[in-house]
Protein backbone atom coordinates (compact mmCIF):
# COMPACT_ATOMS: atom_id res chain seq x y z
CA UNK A 1 0.00 0.00 0.00
CA UNK A 2 1.65 3.74 -0.98
CA UNK A 3 1.89 6.21 1.67
CA UNK A 4 -0.92 7.92 -0.13
CA UNK A 5 -3.66 5.20 0.16
CA UNK A 6 -6.47 5.66 1.88
CA UNK A 7 -8.71 2.61 2.28
CA UNK A 8 -12.30 3.10 4.47
CA UNK A 9 -13.90 -0.11 6.14
CA UNK A 10 -17.78 -0.24 7.68
CA UNK A 11 -19.09 -2.66 9.32
CA UNK A 12 -22.87 -1.12 9.92
CA UNK A 13 -24.16 -3.30 12.41
CA UNK A 14 -21.97 -6.44 14.44
CA UNK A 15 -23.91 -8.73 15.40
CA UNK A 16 -23.28 -11.32 18.45
CA UNK A 17 -22.21 -8.40 20.95
CA UNK A 18 -24.83 -7.10 23.01
CA UNK A 19 -24.91 -3.07 22.79
CA UNK A 20 -24.01 -0.22 20.36
CA UNK A 21 -20.45 0.83 19.63
CA UNK A 22 -17.98 1.60 16.80
CA UNK A 23 -14.32 0.98 15.82
CA UNK A 24 -12.24 4.05 14.16
CA UNK A 25 -8.97 3.24 13.07
CA UNK A 26 -6.19 5.37 10.91
CA UNK A 27 -3.64 4.23 9.31
CA UNK A 28 -0.96 5.84 7.60
CA UNK A 29 1.42 3.75 5.19
CA UNK A 30 1.52 0.78 7.24
CA UNK A 31 1.22 2.58 10.56
CA UNK A 32 -1.71 2.55 12.78
CA UNK A 33 -1.38 5.47 14.11
CA UNK A 34 -4.82 5.42 16.30
CA UNK A 35 -7.38 3.11 17.64
CA UNK A 36 -10.45 4.02 19.26
CA UNK A 37 -13.14 1.12 20.25
CA UNK A 38 -15.83 3.62 20.74
CA UNK A 39 -19.36 2.89 23.13
CA UNK A 40 -22.05 5.75 22.14
CA UNK A 41 -24.45 3.53 24.37
CA UNK A 42 -26.65 6.61 26.21
CA UNK A 43 -25.63 6.98 29.85
CA UNK A 44 -28.18 4.53 32.03
CA UNK A 45 -27.47 6.12 35.37
CA UNK A 46 -27.65 3.75 37.62
CA UNK A 47 -25.24 5.06 40.62
CA UNK A 48 -27.68 7.94 40.56
CA UNK A 49 -30.84 6.34 40.77
CA UNK A 50 -29.41 4.08 43.52
CA UNK A 51 -29.23 7.31 46.11
CA UNK A 52 -31.52 7.67 48.34
CA UNK A 53 -32.54 3.97 47.91
CA UNK A 54 -32.51 1.40 51.37
CA UNK A 55 -29.70 -1.44 51.15
CA UNK A 56 -32.04 -3.94 50.63
CA UNK A 57 -33.14 -2.40 47.34
CA UNK A 58 -30.22 -2.23 45.87
CA UNK A 59 -29.32 -6.10 44.44
CA UNK A 60 -33.21 -6.29 42.99
CA UNK A 61 -32.41 -2.90 41.16
CA UNK A 62 -28.87 -3.56 40.30
CA UNK A 63 -29.63 -7.11 38.84
CA UNK A 64 -31.29 -4.86 36.02
CA UNK A 65 -28.06 -3.88 34.45
CA UNK A 66 -27.69 -7.18 32.77
CA UNK A 67 -30.02 -10.07 31.73
CA UNK A 68 -27.40 -12.13 30.68
CA UNK A 69 -25.35 -12.00 34.61
CA UNK A 70 -28.00 -10.58 36.82
CA UNK A 71 -26.42 -12.76 39.59
CA UNK A 72 -23.03 -10.68 39.26
CA UNK A 73 -24.50 -7.77 40.25
CA UNK A 74 -27.18 -8.96 42.89
CA UNK A 75 -23.98 -10.62 44.48
CA UNK A 76 -22.16 -8.00 44.33
CA UNK A 77 -24.10 -5.74 45.37
CA UNK A 78 -25.09 -7.92 48.25
CA UNK A 79 -21.61 -8.10 49.68
CA UNK A 80 -20.91 -4.41 49.71
CA UNK A 81 -24.13 -4.28 51.81
CA UNK A 82 -23.20 -6.98 54.23
CA UNK A 83 -19.62 -5.63 54.49
CA UNK A 84 -20.97 -1.89 55.28
CA UNK A 85 -23.03 -3.32 57.56
CA UNK A 86 -20.96 -5.93 58.99
CA UNK A 87 -22.38 -9.28 58.21
CA UNK A 88 -21.24 -12.16 57.33
CA UNK A 89 -22.77 -15.06 54.74
CA UNK A 90 -21.11 -18.37 55.40
CA UNK A 91 -22.12 -22.31 55.91
CA UNK A 92 -24.71 -23.96 52.84
CA UNK A 93 -25.58 -19.85 52.69
CA UNK A 94 -22.60 -19.19 50.86
CA UNK A 95 -22.47 -23.13 49.00
CA UNK A 96 -25.79 -21.55 47.36
CA UNK A 97 -24.48 -18.51 46.45
CA UNK A 98 -21.46 -20.47 44.54
CA UNK A 99 -24.61 -22.81 43.04
CA UNK A 100 -26.00 -20.32 41.22
CA UNK A 101 -23.28 -18.43 40.08
CA UNK A 102 -22.45 -21.57 38.23
CA UNK A 103 -25.74 -21.38 36.96
CA UNK A 104 -25.04 -18.17 35.82
CA UNK A 105 -21.59 -19.06 34.13
CA UNK A 106 -22.97 -21.93 32.40
CA UNK A 107 -25.62 -20.02 30.76
CA UNK A 108 -23.77 -17.16 29.96
CA UNK A 109 -20.20 -19.24 29.01
CA UNK A 110 -22.36 -21.49 26.60
CA UNK A 111 -24.45 -18.71 24.79
CA UNK A 112 -21.30 -16.43 23.78
CA UNK A 113 -19.06 -19.88 23.45
CA UNK A 114 -21.64 -21.76 21.10
CA UNK A 115 -23.69 -19.24 19.73
CA UNK A 116 -21.83 -16.05 19.62
CA UNK A 117 -18.20 -17.07 18.56
CA UNK A 118 -17.88 -20.32 17.38
CA UNK A 119 -19.65 -19.20 14.23
CA UNK A 120 -16.25 -16.83 13.91
CA UNK A 121 -14.02 -19.66 13.81
CA UNK A 122 -16.56 -21.43 11.27
CA UNK A 123 -16.63 -18.39 8.70
CA UNK A 124 -20.84 -18.84 9.24
CA UNK A 125 -22.39 -15.94 10.28
CA UNK A 126 -24.95 -17.20 13.50
CA UNK A 127 -25.75 -19.85 14.93
CA UNK A 128 -28.37 -20.48 12.05
CA UNK A 129 -25.86 -21.65 10.16
CA UNK A 130 -24.22 -23.79 12.37
CA UNK A 131 -27.43 -25.10 13.07
CA UNK A 132 -27.78 -26.49 9.40
CA UNK A 133 -24.32 -27.64 9.14
CA UNK A 134 -24.35 -28.85 12.35
CA UNK A 135 -27.87 -29.15 14.59
CA UNK A 136 -26.20 -31.56 17.40
CA UNK A 137 -23.93 -29.10 18.40
CA UNK A 138 -26.58 -26.28 18.77
CA UNK A 139 -29.52 -28.43 20.19
CA UNK A 140 -26.73 -29.60 23.21
CA UNK A 141 -25.44 -25.99 23.46
CA UNK A 142 -29.04 -25.03 23.87
CA UNK A 143 -29.43 -27.90 26.57
CA UNK A 144 -26.42 -27.03 28.41
CA UNK A 145 -27.96 -23.48 28.30
CA UNK A 146 -31.06 -24.36 29.82
CA UNK A 147 -29.22 -26.36 32.60
CA UNK A 148 -27.93 -23.23 33.56
CA UNK A 149 -31.22 -21.10 33.82
CA UNK A 150 -32.15 -24.50 35.88
CA UNK A 151 -30.10 -24.02 38.83
CA UNK A 152 -30.42 -20.51 38.49
CA UNK A 153 -34.45 -20.90 38.91
CA UNK A 154 -34.15 -23.84 41.28
CA UNK A 155 -32.14 -21.66 43.58
CA UNK A 156 -33.36 -17.96 42.81
CA UNK A 157 -36.80 -18.49 41.47
CA UNK A 158 -37.09 -17.19 38.30
CA UNK A 159 -33.82 -17.63 35.52
CA UNK A 160 -33.44 -13.78 35.04
CA UNK A 161 -33.62 -11.45 37.49
CA UNK A 162 -34.02 -14.16 39.86
CA UNK A 163 -36.59 -13.07 43.17
CA UNK A 164 -35.22 -14.91 45.97
CA UNK A 165 -31.84 -13.59 46.88
CA UNK A 166 -31.60 -10.77 49.08
CA UNK A 167 -28.97 -9.02 51.08
CA UNK A 168 -27.88 -11.83 54.12
CA UNK A 169 -28.95 -14.65 51.96
CA UNK A 170 -32.05 -15.98 50.07
CA UNK A 171 -35.83 -15.56 51.32
CA UNK A 172 -36.26 -19.60 51.30
CA UNK A 173 -33.80 -22.26 50.97
CA UNK A 174 -34.37 -25.27 48.23
CA UNK A 175 -34.82 -28.62 49.30
CA UNK A 176 -32.16 -30.94 49.39
CA UNK A 177 -34.72 -33.06 46.82
CA UNK A 178 -35.40 -30.34 44.58
CA UNK A 179 -31.65 -29.67 43.97
CA UNK A 180 -31.19 -33.36 43.17
CA UNK A 181 -32.96 -33.81 40.14
CA UNK A 182 -30.24 -31.66 38.67
CA UNK A 183 -27.94 -34.28 38.82
CA UNK A 184 -28.79 -36.43 36.03
CA UNK A 185 -28.67 -33.61 33.76
CA UNK A 186 -25.37 -32.51 35.12
CA UNK A 187 -23.71 -35.61 34.83
CA UNK A 188 -24.39 -35.72 30.87
CA UNK A 189 -23.75 -32.00 30.40
CA UNK A 190 -19.80 -32.68 32.15
CA UNK A 191 -19.60 -35.49 29.32
CA UNK A 192 -20.91 -32.65 26.41
CA UNK A 193 -19.15 -30.18 27.88
CA UNK A 194 -15.60 -32.05 27.31
CA UNK A 195 -16.93 -33.06 23.90
CA UNK A 196 -18.04 -29.21 22.77
CA UNK A 197 -14.67 -28.19 23.97
CA UNK A 198 -12.39 -30.97 22.44
CA UNK A 199 -14.39 -29.73 19.28
CA UNK A 200 -13.74 -26.33 19.43
CA UNK A 201 -9.81 -27.08 20.19
CA UNK A 202 -9.83 -27.87 16.40
CA UNK A 203 -10.35 -24.59 15.11
CA UNK A 204 -8.02 -22.81 13.44
CA UNK A 205 -6.67 -19.77 15.87
CA UNK A 206 -4.98 -16.97 14.14
CA UNK A 207 -1.39 -16.57 15.36
CA UNK A 208 -1.29 -13.74 18.03
CA UNK A 209 -0.24 -13.31 21.63
CA UNK A 210 -0.16 -10.68 24.42
CA UNK A 211 1.89 -10.68 27.85
CA UNK A 212 -1.62 -8.96 29.57
CA UNK A 213 -1.59 -7.75 32.98
CA UNK A 214 -4.29 -10.18 34.17
CA UNK A 215 -6.51 -9.51 37.37
CA UNK A 216 -8.96 -10.94 38.72
CA UNK A 217 -10.33 -12.63 42.22
CA UNK A 218 -8.68 -14.64 43.97
CA UNK A 219 -10.02 -16.87 47.23
CA UNK A 220 -7.47 -19.36 48.87
CA UNK A 221 -9.91 -22.12 49.07
CA UNK A 222 -11.58 -22.52 45.64
CA UNK A 223 -11.01 -21.46 42.27
CA UNK A 224 -12.64 -17.78 42.59
CA UNK A 225 -16.30 -17.08 41.78
CA UNK A 226 -17.97 -15.27 43.97
CA UNK A 227 -15.58 -14.05 46.56
CA UNK A 228 -12.21 -13.46 47.28
CA UNK A 229 -9.70 -10.92 47.11
CA UNK A 230 -8.15 -9.07 43.62
CA UNK A 231 -5.23 -10.10 42.57
CA UNK A 232 -2.75 -9.89 39.64
CA UNK A 233 -0.03 -12.00 37.83
CA UNK A 234 2.18 -8.91 38.66
CA UNK A 235 1.80 -9.37 42.04
CA UNK A 236 -0.91 -7.28 42.93
CA UNK A 237 -2.83 -8.71 46.01
CA UNK A 238 -5.01 -6.24 47.62
CA UNK A 239 -8.27 -6.45 49.90
CA UNK A 240 -11.53 -4.99 48.25
CA UNK A 241 -10.94 -1.90 50.07
CA UNK A 242 -8.05 -0.81 48.01
CA UNK A 243 -9.52 -1.21 44.92
CA UNK A 244 -9.79 2.60 44.03
CA UNK A 245 -6.28 2.98 45.09
CA UNK A 246 -4.69 0.75 42.49
CA UNK A 247 -7.52 1.67 39.96
CA UNK A 248 -9.01 4.08 38.72
CA UNK A 249 -11.62 4.89 35.67
CA UNK A 250 -11.46 8.10 32.73
CA UNK A 251 -13.82 9.49 30.42
CA UNK A 252 -12.37 9.55 26.66
CA UNK A 253 -13.86 12.00 24.02
CA UNK A 254 -14.69 9.06 22.12
CA UNK A 255 -16.97 7.11 24.20
CA UNK A 256 -19.95 7.32 26.69
CA UNK A 257 -18.36 4.01 28.77
CA UNK A 258 -15.74 4.81 31.55
CA UNK A 259 -12.51 3.49 30.62
CA UNK A 260 -10.77 1.23 33.33
CA UNK A 261 -7.35 1.23 33.92
CA UNK A 262 -4.27 1.38 36.50
CA UNK A 263 -3.56 4.74 38.20
CA UNK A 264 -0.52 4.76 36.09
CA UNK A 265 -2.82 4.72 33.02
CA UNK A 266 -2.18 1.05 31.72
CA UNK A 267 -4.68 -1.07 30.34
CA UNK A 268 -5.54 -4.53 32.22
CA UNK A 269 -7.45 -7.82 31.36
CA UNK A 270 -10.34 -8.98 33.49
CA UNK A 271 -12.38 -12.16 32.62
CA UNK A 272 -12.02 -15.89 31.73
CA UNK A 273 -8.30 -15.47 30.73
CA UNK A 274 -7.22 -13.75 33.13
CA UNK A 275 -9.35 -15.93 35.65
CA UNK A 276 -7.93 -19.13 34.38
CA UNK A 277 -3.87 -17.58 34.34
CA UNK A 278 -4.27 -16.10 38.05
CA UNK A 279 -5.56 -19.23 39.78
CA UNK A 280 -5.33 -22.48 37.06
CA UNK A 281 -3.76 -24.52 40.28
CA UNK A 282 -7.63 -24.35 41.66
CA UNK A 283 -9.18 -25.52 38.93
CA UNK A 284 -10.15 -29.49 39.22
CA UNK A 285 -7.84 -32.60 38.31
CA UNK A 286 -10.37 -33.24 35.60
CA UNK A 287 -11.06 -29.19 34.40
CA UNK A 288 -7.14 -29.32 34.16
CA UNK A 289 -7.02 -32.54 32.29
CA UNK A 290 -9.92 -31.01 29.48
CA UNK A 291 -7.39 -27.81 29.32
CA UNK A 292 -4.38 -30.03 28.30
CA UNK A 293 -6.42 -32.23 25.74
CA UNK A 294 -7.41 -28.84 24.40
CA UNK A 295 -3.84 -27.83 23.92
CA UNK A 296 -3.85 -25.09 26.72
CA UNK A 297 -1.35 -24.51 29.19
CA UNK A 298 -1.30 -23.50 32.49
CA UNK A 299 -1.12 -20.03 30.88
CA UNK A 300 -3.27 -18.82 27.94
CA UNK A 301 -2.08 -15.08 26.08
CA UNK A 302 -4.08 -16.19 22.98
CA UNK A 303 -7.31 -14.24 23.43
CA UNK A 304 -8.97 -15.67 20.75
CA UNK A 305 -8.95 -19.07 22.89
CA UNK A 306 -10.65 -17.39 25.25
CA UNK A 307 -13.71 -19.50 23.74
CA UNK A 308 -11.76 -23.18 25.12
CA UNK A 309 -11.13 -21.34 28.77
CA UNK A 310 -14.85 -20.53 28.61
CA UNK A 311 -15.47 -24.30 27.70
CA UNK A 312 -13.08 -25.25 30.26
CA UNK A 313 -15.02 -23.22 32.99
CA UNK A 314 -18.15 -24.76 32.10
CA UNK A 315 -16.83 -27.50 32.90
CA UNK A 316 -15.47 -26.80 36.31
CA UNK A 317 -18.66 -24.84 36.95
CA UNK A 318 -20.76 -27.95 36.39
CA UNK A 319 -18.15 -29.96 38.84
CA UNK A 320 -18.82 -27.43 41.48
CA UNK A 321 -22.67 -27.33 40.92
CA UNK A 322 -22.63 -31.56 41.04
CA UNK A 323 -20.22 -31.48 44.21
CA UNK A 324 -22.41 -28.56 46.19
CA UNK A 325 -25.48 -30.35 45.83
CA UNK A 326 -24.03 -33.91 46.92
CA UNK A 327 -23.11 -32.09 50.03
CA UNK A 328 -25.91 -29.84 50.62
CA UNK A 329 -27.70 -30.04 53.61
CA UNK A 330 -30.84 -27.59 54.03
CA UNK A 331 -29.89 -24.63 56.54
CA UNK A 332 -31.85 -23.94 59.54
CA UNK A 333 -32.29 -20.04 58.13
CA UNK A 334 -32.50 -19.22 54.70
CA UNK A 335 -30.72 -15.46 55.40
CA UNK A 336 -28.56 -13.58 57.82
CA UNK A 337 -30.90 -10.82 59.99
CA UNK A 338 -29.75 -7.60 59.38
CA UNK A 339 -30.33 -4.36 61.43
CA UNK A 340 -29.70 -0.99 58.94
CA UNK A 341 -26.57 1.25 60.09
CA UNK A 342 -23.88 3.54 58.10
CA UNK A 343 -20.91 2.65 56.95
CA UNK A 344 -19.46 1.88 53.66
CA UNK A 345 -18.99 -1.64 51.77
CA UNK A 346 -17.01 -2.95 49.02
CA UNK A 347 -18.40 -6.23 47.03
CA UNK A 348 -16.64 -8.19 43.82
CA UNK A 349 -17.22 -10.98 42.07
CA UNK A 350 -16.55 -12.71 39.00
CA UNK A 351 -19.04 -12.17 35.83
CA UNK A 352 -18.33 -14.63 33.05
CA UNK A 353 -16.57 -11.24 31.41
CA UNK A 354 -14.58 -10.34 34.48
CA UNK A 355 -14.90 -8.91 37.93
CA UNK A 356 -17.83 -7.02 38.68
CA UNK A 357 -16.28 -4.50 41.61
CA UNK A 358 -19.18 -2.85 43.99
CA UNK A 359 -19.08 0.48 46.35
CA UNK A 360 -21.95 1.67 48.43
CA UNK A 361 -22.03 4.29 51.11
CA UNK A 362 -24.96 3.80 53.56
CA UNK A 363 -26.41 6.57 56.00
CA UNK A 364 -28.02 5.43 59.55
CA UNK A 365 -30.76 4.19 58.25
CA UNK A 366 -29.28 2.25 55.46
CA UNK A 367 -30.06 4.63 52.56
CA UNK A 368 -27.22 4.82 49.67
CA UNK A 369 -25.44 7.66 49.88
CA UNK A 370 -22.86 6.99 47.03
CA UNK A 371 -22.92 3.87 44.49
CA UNK A 372 -19.97 3.27 42.65
CA UNK A 373 -20.07 0.41 39.80
CA UNK A 374 -17.43 -0.61 37.51
CA UNK A 375 -18.44 -3.69 34.99
CA UNK A 376 -16.03 -5.89 33.57
CA UNK A 377 -16.31 -4.28 29.82
CA UNK A 378 -15.47 -0.89 31.37
CA UNK A 379 -12.89 -2.50 32.58
CA UNK A 380 -11.46 -4.22 29.65
CA UNK A 381 -12.42 -1.49 27.20
CA UNK A 382 -8.43 0.13 26.68
CA UNK A 383 -7.00 -3.28 26.95
CA UNK A 384 -9.47 -4.50 23.68
CA UNK A 385 -7.89 -1.19 22.07
CA UNK A 386 -4.72 -2.35 22.49
CA UNK A 387 -5.99 -6.02 20.97
CA UNK A 388 -7.08 -4.15 17.94
CA UNK A 389 -3.68 -2.12 17.38
CA UNK A 390 -1.76 -4.88 17.61
CA UNK A 391 -4.18 -7.07 15.19
CA UNK A 392 -4.16 -4.48 12.88
CA UNK A 393 -0.85 -4.12 13.08
CA UNK A 394 -0.18 -7.83 12.64
CA UNK A 395 -2.90 -7.95 9.43
CA UNK A 396 -2.35 -5.07 7.31
CA UNK A 397 -1.78 -7.33 4.30
CA UNK A 398 -5.38 -8.91 4.15
CA UNK A 399 -8.14 -7.50 1.89
CA UNK A 400 -10.81 -5.25 3.54
CA UNK A 401 -13.13 -8.34 4.08
CA UNK A 402 -11.34 -10.35 6.03
CA UNK A 403 -9.31 -7.60 7.98
CA UNK A 404 -13.41 -6.26 8.76
CA UNK A 405 -14.05 -9.79 10.34
CA UNK A 406 -10.92 -10.30 12.22
CA UNK A 407 -11.88 -7.08 13.69
CA UNK A 408 -15.04 -8.08 14.87
CA UNK A 409 -13.78 -11.87 16.22
CA UNK A 410 -11.13 -9.83 18.28
CA UNK A 411 -13.97 -7.99 20.31
CA UNK A 412 -16.20 -10.94 20.09
CA UNK A 413 -13.08 -12.32 22.15
CA UNK A 414 -14.09 -10.61 25.48
CA UNK A 415 -17.99 -11.44 24.82
CA UNK A 416 -18.28 -7.20 25.80
CA UNK A 417 -21.38 -6.46 27.32
CA UNK A 418 -22.07 -3.07 25.80
CA UNK A 419 -25.42 -2.96 27.08
CA UNK A 420 -28.57 -5.48 27.27
CA UNK A 421 -30.32 -4.81 24.29
CA UNK A 422 -29.19 -3.41 20.95
CA UNK A 423 -26.39 -5.10 18.48
CA UNK A 424 -24.62 -2.93 16.45
CA UNK A 425 -21.02 -1.25 15.65
CA UNK A 426 -20.15 0.50 13.24
CA UNK A 427 -16.24 0.42 12.13
CA UNK A 428 -14.44 2.74 10.08
CA UNK A 429 -10.36 1.73 9.11
CA UNK A 430 -8.91 5.04 7.26
CA UNK A 431 -5.84 4.59 5.45
CA UNK A 432 -4.09 7.27 4.73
Amino acid sequence: MSDTQTRTLKVDALARVEGEGALHVRVKGNIVKDVKFRIFEPPRFFEAFLQGRRFHEVPDITARICGICPIAYMLGASQAMEDALNIRVEGELQNLRRLIYCGEWIESHVLHAAMLHAPDFLGLDDALQIAKENPQLVTDALQLKKLGNDIMDLVGGRAVHPINMKVGGFYKAPKKAELETLLPTLDWALKTCREIALAFAQFDYPDFEYDYTCVSLQHPDEYAINRGTIISNRGLDIPLAQFFDHFGEEHVAHSNALQGKFKNGEPYLVGPIARYNNNFKQLSKNARKLAADCGLGPVVNNPYKSILVRMVETYYACEESMRIIEHYQRPGKPAVEITPGAGEGYGCTEAPRGICFHRYRLDEEGRVTLATIVPPTAQNQKQIETDLRGVVEQNLALGDDELTWRCEQTIRNYDPCISCATHFLKLTIERE
